[in-house]
C-alpha cells in the first residue's frame, strides 16, 4: 500500500537534512519518499545496557519522522549481536555479554522506545530469530564478501593494529551479521550513527550479494556526552530518556557550554531560527546558563510534557537558590578561560598539589555556578564572573 501522494515536500527536505550527516544515495531516497511508495526503514539497536540515552535517541526522533510520513520501521532488537559485542569506534576488544544479562537489558526496553515511537506501528524483529540458524557454510560465504585488508583499514581497527592492541576474529564477524540483518527484513533503508558507516555500508553490499536492491543509508549525527565525549554509560556522562524530570534538567544543566548548539539541534524540537537566536545570543554576551536553562527545559518537555518541564525548571531554581555563597567573596584571575579544573583549584590557593586536587573533583567537591564538575580531565570553558566552589565552603569569582 503506497503512502499519502500528497505528502508535505518541506517534512520530507527537513528529514534528509535536520541532524543527518550523510544520505547514500542521496537522490534515489528523495525521490522514493516523493513518490509515495511505503518504505521499510530499518534500524537496529543492541541491548548492551537495561538504559537509552538521549544520544541514541536522535536516531528514533529521526524514525519518528518517518513514520509520521507513513513508512514501517523495522526495529531490531540484537538479541544475537549485542553478545557478539559491535567493535564500532571501540578502543579495546570487547567482552562477551551473556544471553542472560541482554534477557535483563531487553525487559524495559520498548517502553522507553514506545516514549518516541508509535509501537502499534513497528514491526519489532529480534535477530537471533535468523542469526542462530546460519551454519559455517552461510557464514563463510557471507565472509567472502570482505576481504582482511578492508577489515584492518578500518579506522578503530587500524588503531587497535597499529597499537598492537588485540582485535578479535569475532569482532571482524559483527558488519556481517548487521548486514544480513538488512537482508532478513529487506531493509530499503537503515539509520545510524556517525560510527556506524562500515556497518551500514555492509548492507548494502550483503544486499547485493543476496541479489536485493541495495538499501539507502541515513547517516544521523551524534550527540557528544554532557563533558564533550562520546556519550558513553561507562563514562558516567549520559541523560537518559527515562531519568526524572529534575534529574534530566540537571544533567543538561551540566553540558558544557560549547555542546549548547549541538543539544539544541539534536535534542530538542526546537526551529532552527530560534536555535540561532540562543547561539547568536552566547556570542553577543548573554549567560549561557540562561540560555542552558532553555534547552533543559525544551529536553524535559520533548519527553515528559511541558508542565513536568516547568515544575523541573521551578525546581532548579529553588535548589539553585538555596545553596549558600557569600556575599563577599573572593576573586580568582586567570589567563585563560580555557583551563583544566585541576588547575584551576591548584590557582585558587586551596591545595597545593595537583594529586589532592584531582581527588577533590573525582569525589564531587568541585562546582562551577553550582554545577557539579566531576571529570579533571575535561576543560572548562570560562567567560568571566563564574563562581567556583572548591570543597565545601570556598567561593571564588573567576575574573579573565
Amino acid at each position: 500500500m503506497a503512502v499519502n501522494k500528497e505528502l508535505n515536500k518541506e517534512k520530507i527536505e527537513a528529514l534528509l537534512s535536520r541532524n543527518v550527516e550523510d544520505v547514500i544515495d542521496g537522490g534515489h531516497l528523495r525521490a522514493a519518499l516523493l513518490s509515495g511508495k511505503k518504505l521499510r526503514v530499518k534500524f537496529g539497536i543492541d541491548p548492551t545496557g537495561d538504559k537509552i540515552h538521549i544520544g541514541r535517541a536522535v536516531a528514533f526522533w529521526k524514525l519518528k519522522e518517518f513514520q509520521n510520513l507513513g513508512h514501517t520501521i523495522v526495529l531490531i532488537i540484537g538479541d544475537f549481536t549485542a553478545q557478539v559485542g559491535d567493535p564500532s569506534d571501540k578502543l579495546e576488544k570487547r567482552p562477551f555479554i551473556t544471553a542472560a544479562q541482554v534477557k535483563k537489558n531487553l525487559k524495559n526496553y520498548l517502553p522507553q522506545i514506545g516514549k518516541i515511537l508509535d509501537l502499534k506501528k513497528v514491526e519489532v524483529r529480534y535477530n537471533s530469530e535468523w542469526l542462530k540458524k546460519l551454519n559455517f557454510q552461510e557464514i563463510s560465504e557471507l565472509a567472502e564478501a570482505f576481504t582482511v585488508q578492508q577489515m584492518v583499514e578500518r579506522r578503530n581497527f587500524k588503531d587497535r593494529w597499529d597499537a598492537h592492541k588485540e582485535i578479535s576474529m569475532r569482532e571482524f564477524l559483527y558488519p556481517l551479521m548487521q548486514g544480513y540483518d538488512s537482508v532478513a527484513v529487506k531493509a530499503d533503508v537503515e539509520l545510524g550513527g556517525t560510527d556506524q558507516l562500515f556497518n551500514l555500508l555492509a548492507g548494502r553490499k550483503i544486499q547485493e550479494r543476496y541479489k536485493q536492491k541495495p538499501q539507502d543509508i541515513l547517516i544521523n549525527k551524534m550527540l557528544l556526552g554532557t563533558d564533550g565525549r562520546k556519550m558513553s554509560t561507562s563514562w558516567g556522562n549520559v541523560i537518559n530518556i527515562i531519568d526524572g524530570p529534575d534529574d534530566q534538567f540537571g544533567k543538561v544543566m551540566s553540558v558544557r557550554d560549547d555542546q549548547i548548539p549541538n543539544y539544541f539541534h539534536l535534542a530538542t524540537d526546537v526551529p532552527e531560527k530560534d536555535i540561532k537566536k540562543h547561539v547568536d545570543g552566547i556570542k553577543g554576551g548573554d549567560n549561557p546558563k540562561k540560555v542552558k536553562e532553555i534547552l533543559a527545559f525544551e529536553v524535559v518537555k520533548r519527553y515528559y510534557g511541558e508542565k513536568k518541564a516547568r515544575a523541573a525548571a521551578e525546581n532548579f531554581t529553588k535548589t539553585f537558590s538555596r545553596r549558600e555563597i557569600p556575599d563577599a567573596i573572593p576573586t580568582l584571575k586567570i589567563t585563560s578561560g580555557n583551563i583544566l579544573p585541576v588547575d584551576l583549584i591548584v590557582a585558587s590557593g586551596v591545595f597545593k598539589s595537583k594529586s589532592e586536587a584531582r581527588r577533590l573533583v573525582e569525589q564531587g567537591g568541585f562546582d562551577v555556578d553550582n554545577l557539579p564538575c566531576r571529570d579533571p580531565q575535561v576543560p572548562l570553558v570560562l567567560r568571566g564572573g563564574e563562581v567556583i566552589k572548591v570543597g565545601k565552603k570556598r567561593f571564588f569569582k573567576v575574573i579573565l
